[in-house]
């Protein structure tokens, strides 16, 4: 069924081998930099193909041996595991060859908001940081906070984090929209529950190249940081707020000493949102063609609801509920979720490409 398809990768993973063998390639860093992060992505599809084909030739030879009198019984044993291991390589290939998003290997911006809830919804964007930065070092993810806006009574009016590691993106993309939790504020004396919300946006980290920006739309403000941050606050013009007047996006920083390193931070913020913002625009134009589209950031969506008085988390695009949002919460178990979302937009994203 695949063979055909398969074909093309092997041949494209051959070929760039004998390049990088080059030495006119080899040395030419940017070419070979580019050669071979094209090789690596085609390394899980090459593996796949070359036990698919082989397990195709394996299925003909122990046909071929049935009527053996000697290796008959052995070749039908032979060839069950075969056919059986051929509807399972069958299934991982077909994941294989969706168009895969250039953004999936990308470190992310991981934004959180505090929505309607006043004070509970900042002390809910404090439990949800928590939970997402529990999460990145189970899988070895490297964070640092690029700003944060604490919230009077704790927690984060707002709070951005860069989280690096492989497969950042491609895990965190579809927790951007808004989360609403459910429970009894501690200032609550009659145990009554609450609903607030935050929002969420991933955004995926840019190289300076694929956002240009015209010096002449910012407009660059300076002035003394607030709030804690040390001996240097209220002493020097460290925080910096850079707007982009043709779309009207700010983004301040206050977090460093430094008011080169707040600029630095701020600008790369701003890059990331601005390439998020062409990225709805374009998947906007593509929607009636992308009947398989998850929620990927958009704020204004509804996603999941964490309801503490009944240890529940409901994702509402996937249907899923589990009674077990403490543990997911305290040890940053959102594989839980994300399995299911990935497995339901590759189901769906199957369907479209007719695979």
């Amino acid at each position: 069924m695949f063979a055909d398809k398969l074909q093309p990768f092997l041949d494209r993973y051959n070929e760039i081998s004998l390049l990088l063998s080059d030495p006119s390639i080899i040395n030419d860093i940017e070419k070979m930099t580019k050669l071979s992060k094209e090789q690596s992505s085609l390394e899980d599809i090459k593996n796949a193909a070359s036990e698919y084909l082989q397990t195709l030739n394996d299925i003909e030879e122990n046909k071929s041996l049935l009527d053996d009198p000697e290796l008959g019984e052995l070749a039908k044993e032979e060839l069950k595991n075969a056919q059986s291991r051929i509807v399972k390589l069958e299934d991982d290939i077909k994941i294989l060859l969706l168009p895969k998003d250039p953004n999936d290997d990308r470190n992310i911006f991981l934004e959180i908001r505090a929505g309607t809830g006043g004070d509970e919804a900042a002390l809910f964007v404090g439990d949800l940081f928590n939970a997402y930065i529990r999460y990145a070092e189970l899988h070895g993810w490297k964070f640092e906070i690029v700003s944060q806006s604490e919230g009077s009574a704790g927690g984060f009016k707002e709070i951005i984090v860069l989280i690096k590691g492989a497969g950042a993106y491609s895990r965190l993309k579809f927790e951007g929209g808004t989360h609403r939790v459910q429970r009894v504020p501690e200032t609550e004396s009659q145990g009554r529950v609450h609903t607030s919300a935050v929002t969420v946006a991933i955004m995926p980290e840019v190289e300076d190249s694929q956002v240009q920006i015209n010096p002449n739309d910012l407009r660059i403000d300076v002035m003394r940081s607030s709030g804690h941050g040390g001996q240097s606050v209220n002493t020097t013009d460290s925080a910096v707020r850079i707007t982009h007047i043709p779309t009207g996006l700010v983004v301040t920083n206050q977090d460093g000493k430094s008011q080169h390193k707040n600029k630095e931070a701020a600008m790369k913020v701003l890059k990331a949102r601005l390439y998020e913002m062409q990225e709805a625009e374009r998947l906007e134009k593509e929607m009636s063609e992308r009947k398989s589209q998850v929620g990927t950031g958009d704020r204004s969506g509804r996603i999941r609801t964490y309801n503490f008085p009944q240890n529940r988390i409901s994702d509402h695009r996937i249907n899923l509920t589990l009674y077990r949002l403490d543990a997911i919460m305290m040890a940053g178990l959102f594989d839980e979720i994300i399995e299911p979302l990935i497995a339901h937009y590759q189901t769906e994203a199957l369907t479209a490409a007719g695979l």
